[in-house]
């Protein structure tokens, strides 16, 4: 805080402290308060000496010295000799303006573009009580660089580029996997015919899976299959014991779970050379993310376990994707129905290009997958117009939706809450709504869209990407302001919109 010296000293004052407090507005100040780095930038800025100050206030050098390094309290009565020796307002002297400049700095230091140098509290307290213009600069400086970004981010998108990767938001572990998945169109050669040979090894049969994979399991590998109660596996729904030779399941799980669960985990057993190669082949950079994807191919693996690639094309080919009659066909869930729809991208065997989002009731996005041209945004939430938020309105019904982008293009979605995984308490249920989508050109293949006015897409909602991505000014769902757009602040005019903009 810069403080004027009007003058080097001033009359003495009269009146008692604790009506110069009243007066000033002063009253909260009746307790000690620890300005010590303020005393010494005002002591410096006279060009006065701890001792020359301290005769001028009378107190010893000593006691200045201590109050300057905040090993003694500025009492009230102090601060008011310093407000008789010297012309300032005692007031904004006494107000601890170092917490707010604190907690910025906190969020300034907490952006991964620091991570490999960590600050810890203390040094930004220093910081900020020393050197108050140099933590200001730093803040002023970090806007700054932000915004450049987001203009750039900004401008690429303009230009129809991808956007410009966030140098301080590494990619995360997830965000790393599920661009590793986006590169390969979901679709993973290896593991589809690793499932199909299984299903030949094992000789299994869709009517009674789950038996014919523990079976496999006991007669080849010698691992036992036990379903656990509740209490015993608490929130752990799957268990290997390696010194037992057996998995133990929750018996909160149900069929679909189960045989997911016992599929996902012979891949981890037995197709172990083969994941690594191909997670060598896909180059993570770190471990975590390495790991992340391990258990990304193994549940991949389960998926073409449960529903074999040519078997689930025809018959959702057949049934024109009704995804209630593929889950029964199957014996899925409705998650694993739309996830597996995403991965038929087999040359010469081609399903219909889905893109699939998983979003909670908060709008969080915890699995994704572009297809179809469809681009989720990578940082924030999806479009609170997209059909899939529609979802948790009402529970266990379809929905569907013909949405128009900014850029005209035109897709089909339907979305859906997913089923109770059973067995616990509902308050320790996950609740989740799942999104599949095409282009509206392909949505004629869906039961989902008969009736509908496909050639024309009349009565098409206007969707975005999300907030910052989106070019719509005049949406009245809008959250947050475009990033290549300046608001206009107007006193006198009030749009449906919560952003107006400049032209």
């Amino acid at each position: 805080m810069k403080i004027i010296v009007q003058a080097r000293k001033s009359h003495k004052l009269e009146k008692r402290p604790l009506i110069i407090m009243k007066e000033q507005g002063m009253e909260g100040l009746d307790r000690k308060a620890m300005l010590g780095p303020k005393i010494r930038r005002f002591r410096t800025d006279l060009g006065m000496s701890q001792t020359e100050m301290a005769g001028e206030i009378g107190i010893s050098p000593s006691y200045l010295n201590l109050i300057e390094h905040n090993q003694r309290p500025v009492t009230v009565p102090l601060l008011f000799k310093l407000g008789q020796a010297f012309d300032l307002d005692l007031k904004q002297f006494a107000e601890d303006d170092e917490a707010k400049t604190v907690a910025e700095l906190a969020e300034v230091f907490s952006d991964p573009l620091f991570r490999d140098q960590p600050v810890r509290p203390v040094e930004l307290q220093e910081f900020a009580a020393r050197s108050p213009n140099a933590a200001q600069a730093m803040l002023r400086l970090y806007q700054a660089y932000r915004q450049v970004w987001e203009n750039a981010r900004a401008g690429s998108i303009d230009a129809g580029r991808d956007p410009l990767p966030d140098p301080g938001h590494p990619l995360s572990p997830v965000e790393a996997v599920r661009d590793m998945h986006q590169r390969e169109a979901n679709h993973f050669p290896e593991l589809e015919e690793a499932a199909e040979a299984l299903w030949q090894e094992a000789v299994l049969d869709r009517n009674d899976l789950f038996r014919g994979l523990a079976e496999h399991l006991s007669q080849r590998h010698g691992i036992a299959v036990k379903v656990m109660p509740v209490h015993v596996m608490t929130d752990t729904l799957r268990r290997y014991d390696p010194h037992g030779r057996r998995i133990l399941l929750s018996e909160a799980l149900l069929a679909p779970g189960r045989c997911f669960q016992l599929a996902s985990q012979i891949a981890a057993l037995t197709h172990r050379d083969m994941i690594e190669a191909i997670i060598d082949r896909l180059e993570p950079t770190d471990a975590e993310t390495r790991n992340l994807l391990s258990v990304a191919l193994c549940n991949y693996f389960a998926g073409a376990v449960l529903m074999p690639y040519e078997a689930f094309r025809t018959s959702a080919q057949e049934l024109r994707h009704d995804l209630e009659l593929l889950r029964r066909r199957f014996g899925a869930s409705f998650e694993q129905v739309s996830h597996r729809l995403t991965t038929l991208q087999r040359p010469g065997a081609r399903g219909i290009p889905f893109f699939f989002i998983r979003v909670d009731a908060a709008g969080n996005v915890s699995k994704r997958l572009n297809g179809g041209g469809f681009q989720f945004a990578r940082y924030g939430g999806t479009c609170p117009r997209w059909v899939v938020h529609e979802a948790f309105r009402t529970p266990g019904q379809v929905h569907t939706q013909v949405a128009r982008m900014p850029d005209e293009t035109t897709f089909f979605t339907i979305a859906r809450t997913l089923d109770s995984a059973g067995g616990w308490h509902e308050q320790l249920q996950p609740h989740f709504a799942v999104g599949l989508g095409c282009e509206i050109k392909d949505a004629k293949h869906l039961v989902y869209a008969d009736g509908l006015d496909l050639p024309k897409a009349t009565g098409a909602t206007p969707v975005g990407v999300s907030c910052r991505l989106c070019e719509r000014l005049d949406c009245s769902q809008r959250a947050h302001p475009p990033l290549n757009r300046t608001i206009r602040a107007d006193q006198h005019m009030k749009k449906a919109s919560a952003f107006t903009f400049e032209n």
